[in-house]
């Protein structure tokens, strides 16, 4: 929510902004220090003079919650500064039952503000002259510093944790005390009235003046019959949506892109726009061989994203990508940032060379936190529809320390504040033999929370592929292709709404020779593919074709190469489940009819317990109207993710694998 007042000192109007907060204590920290930034930078505001934050926050969690310090950690971070946010603590000198004393091992609630050195000032909550004059010198500091500073405001709770809550079950004595306390309005009041400063009879005006705006408003609540949309969003996005906040249509344009400016793109990325600059020699080699690959039209992973990155600053969309190693990549693939061999610090981004009137690029190596940046970049995103915000895990399975904005904000957002966003999470996701640390996203946890009926056929209209986006709770996808990941991240700015996307990203298909696409893929006209169907032997001679295999990612690969080791191009056909939500529906169905005389089989290397299966399993059969089966080939039932040894890695391979070509496997199961 956003409302504009007068700043009585300036006579300026001033927009305050109050970020959506979930009851998870402090998980709202990071979001507001993300929005700060993104304000600050879309009105050019490069020292925090214009635009700033102050937190609210609670004694017992200040201490207690390790997101105060991953935010605090932020607060000096060249691409996450927000140049000095103003903390008030209202301390209660308890948390809902607990005593300091079993609630922290420091002196003070705020001593964990000392760890950037912020200035820390203790007031009496009872004295408001005191915490004026506090609040006063804490705005200078920041207004001067540019740091971070901390106001304490001590006081109580003269209730229970709420207004039904008994205190004194477990702190008598304290609330005894309490009891006897005047309360601060009142005391505050004698105090004015025995200096003479004000009346009795003109404090008592005062109060009822401001009994009867409570009293109006709440009985003008009771005549709203309408929930205006508009009024919930903090940030209205001007002429994004209509008037109503819907969007001005429901379809989506080619993701694709002329020939001319992918080969133009693919040069900036195999260049080093900068004179006198030297780069490592086996860098190098890596531009020489994405030279290569445009001149012969193709793009591997890397470079595909940089067709897509680079397309949309050129159409004015900011592009920021955050996260841990992110500039060169975990695994050495992306190198968005060169570095000069011979020159400290010395740094060059060719994709802000893309061309001259480009939006800018941000891209920038994050602390060593997930929730916390998570959090900033999810916060950053809510800013503006004309983003494409990023933030990708090191690997997939690290978003589990950022789980609290995944459930609180990401799923849930829309539903339960009516805001919108498009983060897109970056999560490296697959089965390498290298050890359960690593090796899986837990797809199946982003599956469960989707919000889409399985049991349920949706009816197919001509704007169907658009209209599931748009009642989709969020976009869960594992991409095969290049081609097809370009075309992902370049439909979540051209739909005309925005939905979280979640990416499982590969690790050995970023360096796969046949995992490859042409231009051809790219070109105007082209789309997202949500399935990919077989578009081999299998596909001539349908009729033959004893078995579909249905898949998601990786596995494909593996199971191209079985496929022509026994000779079974024309009785298996194996169809690429691109997007997994919202389920492609139709495209399943159109699969499954054309190949009559076929069983199916969901094809995964995740357990059994984990990856896709739960999720597709009923969904397909929805869409076949439970006709047949849907078989399972794939790793068995197992509490990690992965084996830690390499030769049960490659014989639970094997198994699968043969359970997917053998077309008697399923007989005894019928």
């Amino acid at each position: 929510m956003y409302h504009r007042r007068i700043n009585r000192v300036t006579d300026r109007n001033i927009t305050l902004s109050l970020v959506a907060n979930p009851s998870h204590l402090e998980a709202a920290d990071p979001v507001v220090q993300g929005k700060t930034k993104a304000e600050q930078f879309y009105c050019g505001d490069t020292e925090g003079n214009r635009v700033m934050s102050i937190l609210l926050h609670g004694d017992a969690a200040f201490a207690g919650q390790g997101i105060v310090y991953e935010t605090f950690h932020l607060s000096d971070l060249p691409s996450y500064t927000t140049h000095g946010t103003v903390h008030v603590v209202v301390n209660n000198q308890i948390g809902f039952t607990t005593d300091p004393r079993m609630a922290r091992s420091s002196p003070y609630p705020t001593d964990v503000a000392r760890v950037v050195n912020a200035p820390i000032f203790h007031v009496n909550a009872d004295d408001p002259e005191a915490v004026m004059y506090v609040c006063n010198v804490a705005a200078e500091w920041r207004a001067t510093f540019h740091k971070d500073v901390v106001v304490d405001l001590v006081g109580y709770r003269r209730m229970g944790h709420n207004e039904m809550d008994e205190p004194m079950f477990t702190q008598p004595l304290m609330y005894k005390q309490i009891k006897k306390q005047k309360g601060v309005l009142l005391k505050y009041a004698e105090k004015l009235i025995a200096e003479g400063a004000v009346s009795r009879q003109e404090y008592e005006e005062e109060i009822a003046k401001y009994d009867k705006i409570c009293e109006e408003a709440h009985a003008r609540s009771k005549d709203e019959k309408i929930l205006h949309i508009k009024h919930w969003l903090d940030s209205p996005w001007p002429g994004f949506f209509t008037l109503d906040g819907q969007p001005k249509s429901m379809s989506c344009p080619s993701t694709g892109l002329t020939e001319e400016n992918l080969s133009h793109i693919g040069q900036v990325a195999s260049s080093v726009p900068v004179d006198d600059f030297t780069i490592h020699g086996g860098l190098s080699r890596i531009l020489k061989g994405r030279a290569e690959m445009v001149r012969k039209r193709t793009v591997d992973w890397a470079l595909g994203e940089y067709m897509a990155f680079g397309s949309l600053l050129q159409e004015g969309i900011h592009v920021r990508l955050s996260g841990q190693d992110v500039e060169r990549g975990t695994f050495s693939h992306r190198h968005h940032v060169l570095h000069d061999q011979n020159v400290d610090k010395r740094t060059c981004i060719p994709m802000n060379h893309v061309s001259a009137d480009q939006a800018p690029y941000t891209v920038c190596n994050s602390s060593l936190s997930e929730y916390g940046v998570l959090g900033f970049e999810l916060g950053f995103a809510m800013a503006s529809p004309n983003a494409l915000v990023l933030w990708e895990a090191q690997f997939g399975d690290f978003h589990n320390t950022a789980q609290c904005i995944i459930d609180q904000f990401i799923c849930p957002g829309q539903a339960k504040w009516v805001r919108q966003n498009g983060i897109v999470l970056l999560l490296p996701h697959g089965m390498e033999g290298m050890g359960p640390e690593h090796s899986s996203a837990r797809p199946e946890r982003f599956l469960q929370m989707c919000n889409d009926d399985p049991d349920v056929m949706p009816t197919v209209t001509d704007d169907f592929a658009v209209r599931q986006l748009y009642d989709c709770n969020w976009i869960v996808v594992n991409c095969s292709t290049p081609g097809n990941y370009f075309h992902v991240l370049r439909r979540q700015i051209l739909a005309p709404f925005r939905k979280p996307l979640i990416v499982f990203t590969p690790k050995s298909l970023l360096r796969h020779p046949e995992a490859r696409s042409s231009f051809d893929e790219m070109l105007p006209g082209s789309h997202f593919q949500r399935l990919i169907a077989e578009g081999g032997v299998a596909s001539e001679r349908p009729e033959e074709v004893k078995r579909l295999v249905f898949c998601t990612g990786k596995v494909y690969y593996e199971l191209l190469k079985e496929r022509k080791n026994r000779d079974m191009e024309g009785t298996v056909a194996i169809a690429r489940m691109e997007q997994l939500s919202p389920f492609p529906f139709d495209l399943v169905r159109a699969e499954s009819e054309k190949y009559p005389n076929a069983d199916l089989v969901w094809c995964q290397e995740e357990h059994k317990n984990q990856g896709y299966y739960d999720y597709v399993k009923p969904r397909m059969r929805t869409t076949i109207e439970r006709a047949k089966p849907v078989w399972y080939a794939g790793r068995e039932p197992a509490a990690a993710p992965a084996t830690g040894n390499k030769n049960t890695h490659l014989m639970e391979l094997k198994r699968f694998l043969d359970t997917t070509f053998n077309l008697d496997a399923f007989k005894d199961q019928e």
